[in-house]
């Protein structure tokens, strides 16, 4: 059992990544990414590949309580670097704080600045759920940003400290998730998968709601996990975690819903040897009664809602980024068949000069990291299925592929902010997989490079193309 990420691989990812890069800046001359993103690229995929290899092996010996102190040290200390990297990078490019292309960044800003300063909170909630059209789904940041706005003034730069320490915070709780599913090395390797992933870094330079999101999330499946296992129990230890999950609702619906449905399937369907039968009677009731308490009139309109909607949504998406201007004709021609078997794998890095994807091409090197790790998560769960280990991991793995079926069959299965609450996952998955890798995968691996090299190159022709910019 490999208890570190091997150099085989690591080395293997970042030549084709410069390969890669290099090839489809000669075929695609005319629109060569500038060089800046090139550097950034470069970055993100070298320092996470390299360090992976050197932290995995070095950090190993550490005592828990020592490997822990590391990790949230260091997570803390990359985050804040790039919170203040960012924050004057993207004022010398936008002239502003806030990254390419602002929307929903510059929203949230804006709207607590115009209803911070109200009367009274309950005053302020009515504000956000009429901006809302009397739905509550996506209130929770504007709320938050809110409060802190009241607390300290309405600056930038606390609720990205914040945003950082939150985001170290989830390398820890996937450190004690993986040492608690798979044990210490991939708990170990997972959580330093994390601390060095760039899109996990990414958000905390942002205003947008993902790095609170992902904490919550990881922090509600870590605990629901403890409860899982933990053979003390009682409605007091079980309400935190249901408060955790109904928390969700208020920053995406669907992630709410992943996060019940993940742990209805754990109770139900779980190792005996993880969970009694008396334990999961009792812990099904009380989830029930909370959930009815907590989870009810405009939740549950919102949750029929989605429903209603789940076929049209993807289609008038992909149609209106057709026709938008600087649009890409061929967006239609994608759909959940696409999509679907390549959810744990994309989105494909944006390495061509693609007009108003600054963002997408800064980020270049992250996407391409998520898409190498996707090979060592389809072998774990190949591996779970082929030993009948499912039920050992069924919480994690629920909400995981039950999230990104969600994603994948919605009008965000491309965009990769829309798949951050799942990478943390994705990453401990990866983890395992590494960990049982053997000499015999490892030709599998190369073919999968050559995919990966294949899909590079024809999603850098669809996103040209598709603009007539081919």
């Amino acid at each position: 059992m490999l208890n570190y990420f091997p150099k085989y691989f690591t080395t293997k990812a970042i030549t084709l990544y410069l390969v890669v890069l290099i090839v489809v800046n000669i075929l695609f001359f005319n629109r060569m990414l500038p060089v800046m993103w090139w550097v950034f690229g470069i970055a993100e995929v070298v320092s996470f590949f390299y360090f992976s290899n050197i932290l995995t092996r070095n950090w190993g010996n550490y005592s828990p309580k020592l490997f822990t102190k590391k990790l949230f040290t260091t997570a803390l200390v990359i985050r804040l670097a790039w919170v203040v990297f960012s924050f004057f990078f993207y004022k010398i490019m936008t002239g502003q704080p806030f990254e390419f292309s602002t929307g929903d960044a510059k929203g949230y800003h804006d709207l607590a600045v115009w209803l911070y300063k109200t009367d009274s909170l309950s005053e302020i909630w009515t504000k956000l759920v009429d901006f809302q059209r009397g739905g509550v789904s996506d209130t929770g940041y504007a709320f938050y940003l809110i409060l802190l706005y009241r607390i300290f003034g309405e600056g930038l730069f606390l609720p990205r400290l914040l945003k950082a320490l939150l985001s170290a915070l989830v390398c820890v709780f996937i450190y004690r998730l993986g040492a608690r599913n798979f044990g210490e090395a991939v708990g170990r390797m997972a959580s330093i998968f994390c601390m060095l992933m760039p899109n996990l870094i990414y958000y905390s330079g942002l205003h947008l709601k993902e790095a609170e999101m992902v904490f919550l999330t990881v922090w509600f499946v870590e605990r629901a996990d403890f409860l899982i296992r933990n053979k003390k129990y009682s409605f007091l230890t079980i309400l935190p975690t249901l408060l955790i999950a109904s928390s969700l609702f208020f920053f995406r619906t669907v992630l709410g819903i992943t996060a019940l449905f993940a742990l209805f399937t754990t109770l139900m369907f779980s190792s005996k040897r993880i969970l009694s039968w008396s334990k999961r009677v009792v812990m099904t009731i009380w989830v029930i009664v909370t959930v009815v308490y907590f989870i009810g009139g405009r939740i549950a309109n919102e949750v029929e809602g989605i429903w209603q909607a789940r076929v049209s949504n993807q289609a008038s998406s992909l149609e209106w980024r057709a026709k938008r201007e600087g649009g890409n004709t061929l967006a239609t021609k994608a759909s959940s068949a696409v999509f679907a078997p390549l959810i744990l794998v994309i989105p494909f890095p944006t390495i061509v000069n693609t007009p108003g994807q600054e963002n997408q091409q800064l980020l270049n090197g992250g996407n391409y990291v998520k898409n190498i790790m996707a090979f060592f998560v389809m072998f774990a769960l190949f591996w779970i299925i082929k030993e009948n280990k499912w039920r050992d991991y069924l919480l994690i793995g629920s909400f995981t592929l039950g999230y990104l079926i969600v994603i994948a069959l919605s009008a965000f299965a491309q965009s990769e902010r829309f798949h951050q609450p799942a990478l943390p996952f994705l990453l401990l998955f990866a983890a395992f997989g590494i960990s049982k890798m053997s000499n015999n995968e490892k030709k599998y691996f190369k073919w999968y490079m050559a995919f990966i090299f294949v899909a590079i190159v024809g999603w850098s022709w669809f996103k040209l193309a598709g603009r007539g910019l081919a």
